[in-house]
């Protein structure tokens, strides 16, 4: 009983936030309303018990990440001087609303027609570092090197031309 009234505290949270994402003018606003919207879903992977996503979503994407965005934007000093005057910009949100509400009641549909059963309780060890990493290096562990190994090319490809660039200067 008291999950369910969590269940839906972090859901209106987390989509009221990515509308005041939407819908504020100034960037330090709407960072603020995804800080919001990344907290509140760490609280629904906290329910659905992911521990390992929980943290993850707490540390990178609401602390570190967010952290960088919030210094970028109070860096810059932007001030409502400096925003473009977005006169229609109520008509582009209305519009918006308009093109997904046919997407929204289709979905709703969809949810009202799967049937009920009861959530089966997870095991003690559900969502923790080893066994994530378990599943990770065993089932998946060629997409895995596949990745590391693109991502060691990228970086090695921005390094080579950022020192392209130095070099030309």
């Amino acid at each position: 009983m008291f999950a369910d009234w969590l269940f839906t505290g972090f859901s209106i949270l987390s989509v009221l936030g990515a509308i005041g994402l939407v819908i504020f003018r100034h960037p330090m606003n709407g960072a603020m309303s995804l800080v919001i919207t990344l907290i509140s879903l760490a609280g629904l992977y906290a329910l659905l018990s992911a521990k390992l996503i929980f943290v993850i979503q707490l540390i990178v994407y609401a602390g570190a990440i967010m952290s960088l965005i919030l210094f970028i934007i109070m860096f810059l000093n932007v001030q409502n001087d400096d925003l473009p005057n977005e006169k229609d910009r109520f008509l582009y949100l209305i519009g918006g609303g308009v093109v997904l509400a046919p997407v929204f009641f289709f979905l709703k549909k969809i949810v009202q027609s799967i049937p009920g059963t009861e959530a089966t309780i997870v095991g003690n060890g559900f969502g923790g570092v080893k066994e994530v990493g378990l599943v990770l290096f065993k089932d998946w562990l060629l997409p895995f090197e596949i990745v590391s190994i693109l991502l060691l090319v990228a970086l090695i490809g921005a390094v080579v031309i950022a020192g392209k660039r130095r070099m030309s200067k």
